[in-house]
């Protein structure tokens, strides 16, 4: 692997002022409601009116209410067809490229492969912390599970696809294991994508023994039934790469876990890598202001990327290709 080269916030903030265009997190608000008018003063009645009935207050205050109603309706729809659109064209502004060098493979994931080519329940358990859970997305239609379902109901529009958020911030390893068997085995999912790693960086823990409790993990998960297992590493952000060491072996041992369990590994640090030194995108481009999180572009693009995976698998599986996890050319190193 190439060696790793920290850049410092002050390195990244110094982005030329053209790069602003490409900061692409998308920033929207709820609508305020717009203030009842105030009535035309009515105009002066007779001395004694005669008092409305019951019936027809009652009919007065039902249309009313009505009225508010669909206009609370219709400001609902107005705001998912903006989130929607929001969604739709966030690639329009930059492209989500795949890597460039060698061929991408993740290897086969024959679980969930098998189980869209059949036409049955497909259950994906999305396993880490605050970049699964989504922190620094706009919105939660905009973290990454949500992304990723969305694609593959896309793909596959009569399947029946549920993607489990199960990211908790601010969580490694030693936190997830004791959340594993009631979170990702008894959901008996179809598919686990661990996200993991981050934070031990950042907490200055061992890689190693990081590396040991996810091995365990996996190996949990497989002998509790059939699910596919990939592991996602670390990003590529300027909190990350302040640490080159622990980073560098951390992604490594990530690596080398894949392999000797034979389950696929998302090599995210060199695929963001690939974003800022092969692409030119500046970093603030999929990175938010804290140096850590991605914005809606990194979350999408990660998705797209881990989507496509996903949906190349199933080609694989249906030609009668099964690729063996280990057998991967994704990772530079």
């Amino acid at each position: 692997m190439s060696s790793l080269r920290p850049f410092g916030l002050s390195t990244w903030l110094a982005a030329p002022a053209a790069a602003a265009l490409l900061l692409l997190t998308p920033v929207w608000q709820v609508p305020a409601y717009a203030q009842t008018a105030q009535a035309s003063p009515a105009p002066a009645q007779a001395a004694n009116p005669a008092p409305a009935s019951p019936s027809q207050t009652t009919v007065a205050a039902t249309s009313q209410q009505a009225t508010d109603q669909r206009g609370l309706t219709s400001r609902a729809i107005d705001k998912v067809k903006q989130v929607a659109k929001s969604a739709g064209d966030i690639f329009s502004r930059v492209p989500c490229l795949s890597p460039k060098g060698g061929a991408k493979v993740m290897g086969s994931l024959p679980h969930v492969a098998n189980k869209l080519i059949a036409g049955k329940p497909v259950v994906i358990v999305a396993f880490g912390s605050s970049s699964t859970a989504g922190y620094g997305a706009s919105s939660p239609d905009f973290n990454y599970p949500n992304r990723l379902a969305a694609q593959l109901r896309r793909q596959y529009p009569t399947a029946d696809i549920t993607v489990i958020n199960a990211g908790i911030g601010g969580e490694d390893a030693p936190e997830m294991m004791k959340r594993l068997q009631n979170e990702v085995i008894d959901v008996h999912p179809d598919l686990v994508i661990w996200q993991v790693g981050t934070n031990a960086v950042l907490r200055n823990l061992d890689p190693g023994d990081t590396a040991k409790m996810v091995e365990d993990g996996i190996t949990r998960i497989q002998a509790a039934g059939d699910a596919d297992v990939v592991l996602v590493d670390p990003q590529y952000s300027p909190r990350v790469t302040e640490r080159p060491e622990s980073a560098s072996k951390m992604v490594k041992l990530l690596g080398k876990v894949a392999e000797l369990r034979h389950v696929g590994i998302f090599p995210r640090f060199e695929v963001m890598r690939e974003w800022h030194e092969k692409q030119a995108l500046p970093v603030e481009s999929f990175v938010i202001a804290d140096g850590l999180h991605m914005n809606d572009w990194g979350y999408a693009c990660f998705a797209q990327l881990l989507g496509d995976d996903i949906i190349r698998s199933v080609g694989q599986i249906k030609l009668g290709v099964n690729v063996p996890a280990d057998v991967r050319t994704y990772r530079p190193m």
